[in-house]
């Protein structure tokens, strides 16, 4: 399930994960406000992942799908979590993304909400 963060910087949207990931968060929640983002200027977000309970098949055509359908908008995302893995794969992979990404563990979320805006 992905939850809206309430209360974040102007331009910059969030989202909190829990539980399994399914294809609906990103076709319901996820691909509406990066669409209007994208639409407004950009694409600055926080994403929070406190702990990492699987992924649904479905979910991962659609995170793909997500990702590429406003390349050119994504400017900085601001991947919050302690799961030492998946902070680990950001580190490494994160270049292949378009825009910046960057890692913050838990404890600096203000932090990474400060960089995602900008």
């Amino acid at each position: 399930m992905l939850t809206a963060i309430p209360n974040l910087p102007a331009g910059v949207i969030g989202f909190e994960s829990s539980g399994k990931l399914e294809a609906t968060d990103y076709r319901d929640t996820l691909a509406p406000a990066l669409q209007k983002a994208a639409d407004e200027g950009g694409l600055c977000m926080v994403l929070v992942m406190p702990a990492f309970e699987g992924i649904e098949p479905k979910a991962i055509w659609e995170d793909a799908s997500v990702g590429i359908k406003n390349w050119s908008a994504w400017k900085r995302v601001a991947f919050v979590t302690d799961v030492a893995w998946m902070a680990h794969a950001t580190n490494w992979f994160g270049w292949m993304s378009p825009g910046e990404i960057k890692h913050f563990p838990s404890a600096e979320m203000q932090a990474a909400i400060d960089w995602a805006a900008g």
